[in-house]
């Protein structure tokens, strides 16, 4: 890893893609873990909705519309701060889930932010998810690439995933064993 590794890392993907493994490993690097969903999974507990997958979509959806798009990127830096009172200030950031274009320029304002793109074949993002219980109605890859048009569009104040993936400064393709992911990882730190 470099000397001085980005202080704040944002991942982005789609479903499946290996942004949780990403986020453990740089957990296991020295990383302290926020992620965007939490903060929609405590809006749906205040608002007594249960944590489905549909459920989290909207309520996030729903605030980006009640509050802004950048709403959840807000919030999580308002815990971050509120957090380096009671850490050492050398803290490093892995931010996950992040799902919206305004998401990302909000949390590009924090220095030295670097957002990653993890990717994979929808054939093998299906595989994994179905392998892990993760797939919700969808019963074929067709259903599944379906539901992820569906959950992704160009409207500001909802998911936004291929557009995020974009704006990756770095892109990873995780299409082999977890050890290469971690590989592709550490040839970022070398950059």
């Amino acid at each position: 890893m470099k000397e001085n590794p980005p202080k704040y890392i944002g991942l982005t993907g789609l479903n499946a893609s290996g942004k949780g493994t990403a986020a453990q490993y740089l957990i296991d690097k020295g990383y302290t873990y926020y992620s965007l969903s939490d903060i929609v999974r405590e809006e749906a507990a205040a608002l007594g909705r249960d944590h489905s997958r549909e459920n989290l979509i909207y309520v996030g959806n729903k605030l980006r519309k009640e509050q802004g798009p950048a709403v959840l990127a807000k919030r999580i830096v308002e815990k971050i701060v509120r957090a380096r009172g009671r850490v050492p200030v050398r803290v490093r950031v892995v931010i996950d889930s992040i799902r919206n274009a305004a998401e990302t320029n909000e949390l590009r304002k924090l220095p030295g932010f670097i957002l990653i793109g993890v990717d994979a074949p929808v054939e093998i993002r299906f595989k994994r998810a179905k392998n892990r219980g993760r797939v919700g109605f969808e019963k074929s890859l067709q259903e599944f690439i379906a539901v992820e048009q569906k959950e992704n569009s160009e409207d500001p104040n909802k998911q936004q995933l291929f557009e995020c993936l974009k704006m990756a400064d770095f892109k990873i393709i995780n299409d082999g064993t977890e050890e290469e992911l971690k590989s592709k990882i550490n040839s970022f730190f070398r950059k």
